[in-house]
C-alpha cells in the first residue's frame, strides 16, 4: 500500500507533456511521435489544474466530489492530440482520503470530458461516526499489528472498502522495513496492514522453494576475458572536475557493459551517472538502512567496476547501475518520461542490503532499489538481474501514477486482490520491455521474467502462457476467484492480455524462445506488435488507472487509450477488446460487486 502524500500543487505537479505513446508511434490525430512541450509550462499547468478542479465540483454527481472536499493535484498530463488530464488526491475536512484519488479529463479547450475515480461512493463518513480512539491508542494497536515501532498516527477517511470510515493511518518500522497500518478510529479494529515495499519474491514463493528444497544458484561471470577498456572511453582532455567519464562495468549477469560515471579528480572515479540526473549505486554493507545517504559510495582509481564474479563487491553494483540506467533510458526514449517519477530526479540503488536477504525491491521510503545478496542457502547470488530491476523500478512508476494497491494482506505478508495483481503485471510487462530495449546479447530479450535466476523451471513467470509457472500457480484467465488470488499469481490475467495484444495467440518463435499462447474462448488473436501494445498499456496506466483499478477497469482503460492513440474504429482498438475477451475479461461478465 502506498501512503498518500498531500502536497501543494506548486511542488507536486510535473507537467507530463511527455508520456503517452511510444516515441515514433502514429497517433490518431495529426500529431505523431513524442508529446510536445507547451509554452509557459507553469502558467499552462496552473490553468489546467484550475479548470479540472472547477470541473470536478461542477460535475459532482459524476466525480463524487462533495462539500468539505479539497483536491490536491499530483500530476498534469497534456496529450499531443489536445486532451488534458489532472490526477488528484483528496482531503475531506482536512483529512487525507484513502481511495479518494481521481483523474479529471478535459478537452483541448479545457471542457470537462470525463473522470476516472477510485471510489464509486461518497467519501463523507456517516454523521453518526465519532472518533473514540486516541492517536496514542491507535499507535499502540498499529505497533502490535505490524510488530514494530509506530510513528505518529494521522486521522484519515478510509473510503476504500465500499463505505467511508474515520481511521488512523500509522507507519510502523522494524529493522529496515515499514508497514502502513490503518486502524478504525471508532472500533479500534485493524482495517489494513500493508508492507510499503514491493518485494520481487513473495513470502509464499519463498516458502514454496523451501518446501521443494530448491537451491537457486544462477550462472554468473559471463564477462569477456578482454573486457578492460572495451567500452569505456575515459576522459578526453578534461581539466575541470567533477567531470563525466565513460567506464566499463564487469557485471555478474550481462557481461562487460559501458557505464557513464563521474571523474571526481584525476585518476579517481565514482559510480554515479551525471548524464542521468546523478543516478547512483551505493553499498549498504549489510545494513538494513532505508536512507540512501547512509550507503557507502563506490569509488575507484580506474574506471572499471567489478570483475564479473561475486569475489568483488563491485560486480553486483555494476549490474545494478546498468539495470537502473537502462530502465531510465527505456522510459525516457520510449515515453519521454524523465525519471521514475517523471521529475528529472536521480534513480538510486543500494546493493549488499541487509543480512542474508534473498530478495530485491523498490522501497518508497528510500525511493531507491534495494538488493539483497541472497540468503547463502536457497539463493546463492545477489538479485541484480536486469528484468528484476526493470520490474521493481516500474513499481516506482506505478507509485508515481496510479498507486495500485492490494486489497488484502495476510499475516505472512502475502498480498491479494486485482489492483495488486495488475501492479505486478505492469511491472512484468515493462520489465520485459526493458530487456527488449537493452537488447544485451548476454541477456537476450524475451517475454519471460526471472529467467536468469537459475530456477529449476527456467523462469519465474512468463507472459504468453502464465500457467506454465508452477511455483506461484500463476493463472491464464480471469474468474471471480482472482480477487482471492495472491498478486503474483493473479498477474497472469493482464500479462496474458498484453502478450496477446502484442504478439497474438498460438505458437511462434521470437529470438531463442518458442511461445504458444492459448485463449479462453478458443479465438484467434492477431497481435498489433509490442511497440503499439506497450504504448496502449502505458497510456492506460498514466491516464486512466487509479488505486482501485481492477482487470475490468483495466480493460476499459486500455480501450480508452487505444481510442486516444489510434481511433475507436481502428484495428488496434478492436484487438485490445479481443485480447481481453481472450482472457475472459469482457463487459458482459463485469462483476456487480466490484470489491
Amino acid at each position: 500500500m502506498r501512503r498518500p502524500h498531500i502536497r501543494s500543487a506548486a511542488i507536486a505537479i510535473a507537467v507530463a507533456t511527455a508520456a503517452t505513446g511510444l516515441a515514433g508511434t502514429a497517433f490518431a490525430g495529426s500529431a505523431t511521435g513524442a508529446e510536445h512541450g507547451v509554452s509557459s509550462p507553469a502558467a499552462k499547468t496552473a490553468s489546467v489544474v484550475k479548470a479540472a478542479r472547477t470541473a470536478a465540483f461542477a460535475h459532482a454527481a459524476a466525480t463524487g466530489v462533495s462539500q468539505g472536499d479539497e483536491l490536491h493535484a499530483q500530476d498534469v498530463m497534456i496529450d499531443p492530440e489536445g486532451a488534458r488530464h489532472v490526477r488528484f488526491v483528496r482531503t475531506h475536512r482536512g483529512m487525507p482520503v484513502l481511495g479518494g484519488d481521481l483523474v479529471v479529463h478535459l478537452s483541448r479547450q479545457l471542457a470537462y470530458t470525463g473522470v476516472t475515480r477510485a471510489t464509486g461512493h461518497a467519501v463523507t463518513p456517516a454523521d453518526s461516526q465519532r472518533v473514540r480512539l486516541t492517536a496514542r491508542q491507535a499507535e499502540r494497536k498499529a505497533a502490535t499489528a505490524a510488530k514494530g515501532d509506530a510513528g505518529t498516527a494521522e486521522l484519515v477517511v478510509d473510503a476504500r472498502d465500499g463505505a467511508s470510515a474515520l481511521a488512523y493511518q500509522v507507519t510502523v518500522t522494524d529493522n529496515g522495513s515499514s508497514h502502513t497500518v490503518v486502524i478504525d478510529a471508532v472500533t479500534g479494529t485493524v482495517r489494513s496492514n500493508t508492507p510499503d515495499s514491493d518485494e520481487f519474491l513473495s513470502p509464499k514463493l519463498l516458502d514454496t522453494l523451501r518446501r521443494r528444497g530448491e537451491t537457486v544458484d544462477p550462472a554468473t561471470g559471463v564477462a569477456s576475458a578482454t573486457g578492460a577498456g572495451l567500452l569505456g572511453s575515459g576522459l578526453s582532455g578534461v581539466t575541470h572536475y567533477p567531470a563525466t567519464a565513460h567506464g566499463t562495468g564487469k557485471t555478474l549477469f550481462v557481461g562487460d557493459v559501458g557505464l557513464t560515471t563521474t571523474a571526481t579528480s584525476r585518476g579517481h572515479y565514482q559510480l554515479k551517472d551525471p548524464s542521468r540526473y546523478g543516478t547512483e549505486t551505493r553499498d549498504a554493507k549489510g545494513s538494513s538502512t532505508e536512507k540512501f545517504g547512509a550507503g557507502t559510495k563506490f569509488t575507484n582509481t580506474t574506471d572499471v567496476w567489478g570483475n564479473g564474479k561475486t569475489t568483488s563487491r563491485v560486480s553486483a553494483a555494476a549490474d545494478a547501475q546498468y539495470g537502473v540506467t537502462k530502465t531510465l533510458d527505456f522510459y525516457k526514449k520510449t515515453f519521454n518520461r524523465k525519471g521514475i517519477a517523471n521529475n528529472s530526479k536521480a534513480a538510486r540503488a543500494m546493493v549488499h542490503w541487509g543480512k542474508k536477504v534473498a530478495n530485491a525491491f523498490w522501497d518508497p521510503t528510500c525511493t531507491c532499489m534495494l538488493y539483497g545478496d541472497g540468503d547463502g542457502d536457497m539463493f546463492k547470488k545477489p538479485l541484480v538481474v536486469l528484468d528484476v530491476t526493470g520490474h521493481e523500478l516500474t513499481h516506482g512508476v506505478v507509485e508515481a501514477t496510479a498507486k495500485l494497491e492490494p486489497t488484502i494482506v495476510d499475516s505472512d505478508g502475502n498480498q491479494y486482490g486485482e489492483p495488486g495483481s495488475l501492479n505486478e503485471s505492469l511491472a512484468d510487462i515493462f520489465g520485459s520491455n526493458v530487456e527488449f530495449f537493452a537488447n544485451n546479447a548476454k541477456d537476450t530479450p524475451d517475454y519471460l521474467v526471472g529467467e536468469k535466476l537459475g530456477l529449476a523451471q527456467k523462469f519465474l513467470r512468463r507472459l504468453d502462457r502464465p500457467s506454465l509457472d508452477k511455483l506461484e500457480g500463476t493463472i491464464d484467465y480471469w474468474s471471480p476467484d482472482v480477487y482471492y488470488t495472491e498478486v503474483h499469481a493473479g498477474s497472469g490475467v493482464s500479462s496474458h492480455a498484453y502478450y496477446l495484444l502484442a504478439e497474438g495467440s498460438g505458437k511462434k518463435k521470437i529470438g531463442t524462445v518458442t511461445y504458444d499462447s492459448p485463449t479462453y474462448d478458443q479465438s484467434t488473436v492477431k497481435g498489433i506488435g509490442r511497440t503499439k501494445a506497450t504504448a496502449v498499456f502505458y497510456r492506460a496506466l498514466t491516464r486512466y488507472m487509479v488505486s482501485t483499478t481492477d482487470f475490468h477497469d483495466a480493460r476499459t482503460a486500455t480501450l480508452q487509450a487505444a481510442k486516444d492513440l489510434y481511433g475507436a474504429s481502428s484495428t488496434e482498438y478492436e484487438t485490445v477488446d479481443k485480447a481481453w475477451a481472450a482472457v475472459n475479461v469482457t463487459a458482459a461478465n463485469t462483476p456487480a460487486d466490484r470489491h
